[in-house]
């Protein structure tokens, strides 16, 4: 029969193999920061600049599955529950995406954008997709 001290750390081994012992760290430590979170105390304003890059930050934590991160920090940042439409943050930030582009999030993009150059089309910049380095990064290859 299995001792106790035998069944933690299969269980433990359970969870880190299919990736829920760090989503579950994570929950936790966002539901510590809500509890200890004093909400009498006002949040500064949010400025416009602020709310774009909350929100291109919440776009890339989002599609890397950093969900509790992202809710971290919605509550921290005090950004809208509902995120921004992508389209008017394209427009805010005046890009213009090719389609290959709209699979990844817009902090790819930029990084893509500066990092390998693109063209400039009237001032806006164009943003090429980066689909194969942000799958990469997705999938760990």
């Amino acid at each position: 029969m299995a001792t106790i001290t035998e069944l933690k750390c299969a269980l433990r081994e359970t969870l880190e193999s299919r990736g829920v012992l760090g989503q579950l760290k994570a929950r936790i430590r966002a539901e510590v920061f809500n509890a200890l979170d004093d909400e009498s105390e006002p949040r500064p304003t949010l400025s416009h600049e602020n709310l774009l890059i909350n929100e291109l930050i919440r776009e890339y934590l989002e599609f890397n599955k950093y969900r509790y991160t992202a809710s971290v920090l919605t509550a921290e940042s005090g950004q809208p529950e509902i995120p921004l439409d992508r389209e008017f943050m394209a427009n805010e930030l005046k890009v213009v995406e090719d389609p290959s582009a709209r699979s990844v999030p817009l902090l790819y993009g930029l990084l893509s954008h500066f990092l390998g150059g693109s063209e400039d089309r009237g001032g806006k910049r164009f943003l090429r997709g980066s689909a194969s380095a942000a799958a990469s990064t997705v999938t760990g290859t």
